[in-house]
């Protein structure tokens, strides 16, 4: 029952003695009684295949680390509207900022799409912040650019990618067009790109979310982003006591909603799934005959 404590002492004093709030609220309190909200706690029935499927992602992640291949983990981060919208959060100054009254879409600036790249090895974050749609090609535009990064991290092998993401967005383990875009990228790159989806409702044991993410939003809680470099400058401003890193770039392409493909672009994506848990779990090798080094480690 939502009720005041007034209306709770009204209550009781018509059906049995008069009593006053103060009263109320003290035997509400020796009983332990007080406001709560709802829990997210209920996950219902877990999939069959959920743990075979960690213990799958653990051992390669394992497998990687000891041969030195990149890992990453890539996720889009919530839509943000840039301009004087409410920012939820505190922070320390002497009057608060005005922002205002109502978050229409029409009074921003952009739509920002935050697409973020955590690299589990240097414990290194770079987000591609587009201001077009969420689809599969702004997932694999953002794995190019961090790859052709010259500044990015060097690795012992990079004959082999391994990517870790959640099973629905962009990314989703069912979209042939996410297979199709990492297919180019392979070719391009000359490499094998291992792909392991989380668990259908998994999604917050994506490393990127609690070591990248959740960081983010710390650092800009109760900071209105009144532009595209304002929202750059607080993610690149992300650091914790672990030593995270955190790099951010405005990607200026355009990317198109609703793109279907065609049945000679469905065959040419050279895609070999898994023995376990084969809809999370593929490689994707490049089309052009190329030798991998201790490709069986990975196949």
């Amino acid at each position: 029952m939502r009720a005041s404590l007034r209306k709770l002492a009204d209550q009781v004093s018509q059906e049995t003695i008069s009593v006053s709030p103060t009263t109320v609220r003290r035997l509400l309190k020796k009983h332990k009684v007080g406001l709560v909200s709802n829990r997210k706690s209920l996950s219902g029935p877990p999939h069959p295949d959920r743990d075979r499927q960690f213990h799958y992602v653990k051992r390669v992640k394992k497998l990687f680390r000891k041969t030195g291949r990149p890992i990453l983990s890539i996720d889009a981060k919530n839509k943000e509207m840039i301009g004087a919208f409410f920012n939820k959060g505190r922070i320390w100054r002497q009057q608060a900022e005005r922002v205002n009254c109502h978050d229409f879409r029409q009074d921003a600036l952009a739509i920002a799409v935050p697409f973020g790249i955590y690299d589990l090895l240097h414990n290194q974050g770079s987000v591609y912040v587009s201001t077009s749609y969420n689809t599969s090609e702004l997932a694999v535009e953002a794995i190019r650019s961090w790859w052709n990064d010259p500044e990015r991290p060097r690795f012992l092998q990079e004959d082999a990618l391994l990517i870790l993401c959640d099973a629905g967005g962009s990314n989703n383990c069912r979209f042939w067009l996410w297979k199709y875009e990492l297919q180019q990228l392979a070719n391009e790159l000359g490499i094998a790109i291992l792909v392991c989806h989380y668990p259908t409702g998994a999604s917050k044991y994506n490393p990127i979310e609690y070591r990248l993410f959740s960081q983010i939003t710390i650092n800009w809680a109760g900071q209105p982003l009144h532009s595209l470099q304002t929202m750059l400058n607080y993610i690149q401003s992300t650091t914790t006591s672990t030593g995270l890193t955190v790099r951010a770039f405005l990607l200026d392409k355009v990317f198109q909603k609703g793109r279907k493909l065609s049945d000679e672009e469905r065959q040419s994506i050279n895609l070999r799934r898994r023995s376990i848990c084969p809809t999370w779990n593929y490689m994707i090798s490049p089309n052009s005959p190329i030798a991998l080094a201790n490709h069986q480690l990975i196949s």
